[in-house]
């Protein structure tokens, strides 16, 4: 690990927290498809038990995906939803969340339908572009400041930073999903974010054959010893084959964030001065955009059913491009009044900006939005 530290983002996509295959020397990690390992006598082994604590495979991917976020320990999960957990089931019984408002639906439904019932968990959802709104939220029960940025699903950014340094004043631990932005374009642990969320079924593994989700802990060794327990004893773990199909995506992370990054510019550009276009935001960078379609949710569905390239489906970050419709797919379980009041309106649509060719997204685009 001290060598990967010295390696650029390009080459530590390929080779960090990785080594050839000692027993082979096959240059791809193995799929080490085993639930138990031998033992030479009791409690001698060669550092594997039992694979829900430590598995070759996911071990690879953890090491790698640490690497990539300039963290000291990775930890792979089952979903994205599955990571989030974790984090919440470390935090104390009647503990407060501040959270960001605008939020990725799974994430809001876990807070507000799931912890609150079974943990006695209590959430403000605010605005964080202001730092003096957290301020205001903050509690003598807040234990967690949860970020999302860009945000799901009107791309909001927040200042990382300053975050950090407000939390870590009042002892008050913070994560950040990364999983718009991808260590790509943003570290935030390099910010003082204690840790990083991912659900890696998006641009980590890049290729929309997988569901998983991955933790990264900053310098706090407890809080991931903490967390790498909770992970053993819950055992919501990423499977082997999973983990390999991850690594084998990151490989490619560094190329296709670029090309998502230039073809979302480019399609921002063009939905930016459409006529049939209200507003659109993209932070500049990563590859999703979002934008507002003029004449209400009639002409926003058959906007979305005439796209042709666009793959009308919930989730994003693979290879493809796809168009969602927030309100009634990945944000469905919001409160109508919280969905409004956010600006996730009947006309709001997403797209998943994927590394086909610019102009022919732009054209698949333009037919969609000029047929009558």
């Amino acid at each position: 690990m001290a060598k990967d530290k010295a390696l650029s983002f390009n080459s530590k996509v390929i080779h960090s927290g990785q080594s050839p295959d000692p027993v082979t020397g096959s240059v791809m990690q193995p799929i080490y498809a085993t639930s138990t390992y031998a033992q030479s006598a009791p409690g001698e082994h060669q550092g594997y038990e039992y694979s829900r604590s430590e598995n070759p495979t996911r071990m690879a991917f953890e090491r790698n995906l640490a690497a990539l976020e300039n963290g000291t320990m990775g930890l792979a999960f089952a979903s994205g939803l599955a990571a989030i957990d974790a984090v919440l089931q470390n935090l104390p019984a009647e503990s407060h969340v501040v959270a960001m408002d605008d939020l990725y639906g799974g994430t809001f439904r876990l807070f507000n339908r799931i912890k609150t019932k079974h943990a006695s968990m209590s959430f403000d959802h605010i605005d964080m572009s202001d730092l003096k709104n957290i301020e205001q939220a903050i509690n003598e029960n807040t234990r967690l400041i949860w970020i999302e940025t860009p945000s799901n699903p009107l791309l909001k950014t927040v200042d990382l930073t300053a975050i950090a340094e407000l939390a870590r004043s009042r002892g008050i631990l913070t994560v950040c999903d990364n999983t718009f932005a991808t260590p790509y374009n943003q570290r935030p642990i390099d910010m003082g974010i204690d840790v990083v969320m991912h659900s890696t079924t998006k641009y980590i593994n890049g290729h929309s054959d997988i569901i998983g989700g991955a933790l990264v802990i900053g310098d706090n060794r407890e809080l991931a010893d903490e967390l790498k327990f909770l992970q053993f004893a819950i055992g919501a773990i990423a499977s082997p084959f999973d983990s390999f199909l991850a690594l084998r995506g990151i490989k490619t992370l560094a190329v296709r964030m670029q090309r998502h990054n230039e073809n979302a510019q480019a399609v921002a550009d063009y939905l930016e001065q459409h006529d049939q276009v209200e507003q659109v935001f993209y932070p500049g960078f990563s590859g999703m955009v979002s934008c507002y379609i003029k004449g209400g949710f009639e002409k926003t569905s058959a906007f979305m059913q005439r796209l042709e390239l666009f793959t009308l489906a919930e989730s994003l970050g693979g290879v493809e491009s796809l168009v969602n419709h927030p309100a009634i797919m990945t944000h469905a379980s919001l409160p109508e009044s919280q969905r409004h009041k956010l600006g996730i309106f009947d006309n709001l649509v997403r797209f998943s900006v994927g590394i086909e060719d610019a102009d022919d997204l732009v054209a698949d685009l333009k037919q969609a939005l000029e047929s009558d």
